[in-house]
């Protein structure tokens, strides 16, 4: 299936643009034209964002896998649950500290294979956490996945960007879609693999890395072959300007942080810790959570498409607004909640609070213009690293208290989603 798929993303251009073409038309949209502009751009090229989506459901399929083993380490391993949130975070900061350095570097020297390059430091992160028999070797193995995380997606988002078509929320929403798909993906894998077969198992998820790198190294030659030789022909391409002072970008910027802060904050909760919160209140087997991580993750990754193109049409300020602030409702229930309702409350949980980051990072990068890099590399690693911190901070309170205080406590973070009354209409100002 991962082959076949790589084969039409990166192969079949001409039937995808056929494809692409006739489900964009039959929905009244123009390819041609940004809708957040009005103004006539390049055409969006859809077989690059698919590979680059594909490629990201790849990379994060092989994140996911961390938190999934969880209940396979923390018993053969006995780990506490502050060894579990250090492990995260260790893999966490790895992933981000390095982003805003990424993309600040490749804003002045693009560097088409720098995620080939990133996607070798998993495929060797993997191999060691494969044969990991102890906390200290897993944590150097989490660095280096991490370290190929942190490599991948400020990069990635920069090369969405430059195929977008000047549709740059509908390109973040494909680019992010494959990623929350991969990471739905982790938890069902590891519940058929890893579970039954141990962790040696991972080694097989090496297979993965190693289709990753082959796709990026095609997408690298699009980038080298076409976007530079344009760049070097003085072809100018469409960006937004805003005329809000400094302060005031400052001010957007640090709200927005705050948010992506209470996303991800609560994300950890979930990612981390949701299997052993339905294993301790609910009494279900280790697979059995693993099933019910997939389902939230699967939820995240089927909003995910919804936050980009509704912003490039009505503005990115109201998707924010719904998207932090509407999952507060049922995160406020879910501790209260049966084993079956906590089934069907994560599911507009994920939904609801996947069309955030999309919103959220185009709207920076207008705030920003010209540094698509680096607001990938500071927003992508702020969250990475707000999910690791609340990992290690979560499992320090759970080890003090219980997993169900945790959950209550979390359940109040979405309400933080207010502060989004405070931004600018970026929209007003075009």
């Amino acid at each position: 299936m991962f082959v076949f798929l790589a084969v039409l993303c990166i192969k079949n251009v001409k039937i995808l643009n056929k494809i692409v073409y006739t489900f964009v038309s039959n929905n009244n949209f123009d390819m041609n034209t940004a809708p957040s502009t009005g103004k006539m751009v390049e055409n969006t090229v859809f077989p690059i964002l698919f590979a680059i989506s594909f490629s990201h459901l790849l990379n994060d399929t092989i994140q996911s896998l961390i938190p999934a083993i969880y209940p396979v380490i923390k018993k053969s391993y006995h780990l506490s649950f502050s060894q579990i949130g250090l492990i995260t975070l260790m893999f966490q900061m790895a992933a981000s500290l390095f982003q805003p350095f990424v993309g600040m570097y490749t804003d002045k020297k693009p560097q088409p294979y720098s995620l080939a390059i990133g996607m070798g430091f998993t495929l060797l992160g993997l191999v060691i956490l494969s044969v990991s028999n102890g906390f200290y070797m897993m944590l150097v193995a989490v660095a280096l996945i991490g370290t190929g995380s942190s490599i991948f997606h400020p990069e990635a988002s920069r090369m969405a960007h430059a195929a977008s078509g000047g549709r740059r929320g509908l390109a973040q929403s494909i680019f992010q879609l494959g990623g929350n798909a991969g990471s739905s993906l982790g938890p069902l894998l590891a519940a058929w693999i890893i579970v039954p077969y141990g962790q040696f198992s991972v080694i097989w998820f090496s297979l993965i890395a190693l289709l990753a790198i082959l796709i990026l190294s095609r997408v690298g030659n699009w980038y080298k072959g076409h976007m530079l030789k344009k760049a070097k022909e003085g072809v100018k391409v469409e960006t937004v300007v805003n005329t809000f002072s400094r302060n005031k970008v400052i001010f957007a910027v640090a709200i927005l942080l705050v948010l992506i802060f209470s996303k991800y904050f609560y994300m950890a909760s979930l990612t981390s810790y949701f299997t052993f919160y339905v294993i301790d209140k609910f009494h279900v087997s280790v697979q059995s959570s693993q099933i019910y991580l997939f389902v939230f993750l699967f939820s995240v990754a089927a909003g995910t498409l919804v936050g980009g193109p509704v912003g490039d049409r009505f503005g990115r300020k109201y998707v924010i607004w719904f998207s932090i602030l509407g999952t507060a409702p049922f995160a406020l229930l879910l501790p209260y909640a049966n084993l079956f309702w906590t089934g069907v409350l994560i599911v507009p949980i994920g939904m609801i609070l996947a069309s955030a980051f999309s919103a959220i990072l185009v709207y920076a990068q207008e705030l920003i213009p010209g540094k698509v890099g680096l607001v990938a590399g500071l927003f992508f690693g702020f969250a990475f690293g707000m999910g690791g911190i609340g990992s290690a901070l979560l499992g320090k309170l759970a080890d003090n208290t219980s997993i169900e205080y945790v959950f209550h406590i979390c359940s109040f973070l979405p309400l933080i989603g207010l502060l989004t009354g405070f931004l600018p209409n970026i929209e007003a100002k075009k």
